[in-house]
């Protein structure tokens, strides 16, 4: 998840014509820095989530229209983590397209050797 999606579980009502631009990085080091101070920043955004809140509605809207309504949690688990599950599935094959050994994302992949090296 990252830092632009918890922040926006924030807020009551998001629109999403406001949604901020997409980021273009231009080096492996830029997307490991941004993963890495997403997620510290999603955390700390969590963190002060209480019951109350994530139990509160969240709606979308565009063009001043509720497109998407849902509770923080519903948000928060069927969009922003399903997302992110999406593309990590999206990595893998484009790793398995290019002959990159596939790593363990829920346990040994069939890349992995579970006896050891033979």
């Amino acid at each position: 998840m990252d830092a632009r999606q918890s922040e926006l579980a924030h807020l009551d009502t998001f629109a999403f014509e406001n949604a901020p631009p997409e980021v273009d990085p231009k080096s492996v080091k830029e997307i490991v820095d941004a993963h890495d101070a997403g997620l510290a920043k999603a955390k700390q955004h969590l963190g002060r989530m209480d019951d109350t809140k994530v139990m509160g509605m969240w709606k979308g809207t565009m063009g001043g229209k509720p497109i998407f309504e849902t509770t923080r949690i519903g948000l928060l688990r069927a969009i922003m983590l399903n997302h992110w599950y999406h593309h990590r599935g999206q990595l893998s094959v484009y790793l398995r397209e290019l002959n990159v050994p596939v790593p363990s994302i829920y346990g040994p992949s069939a890349d992995e050797n579970p006896f050891g090296e033979a």
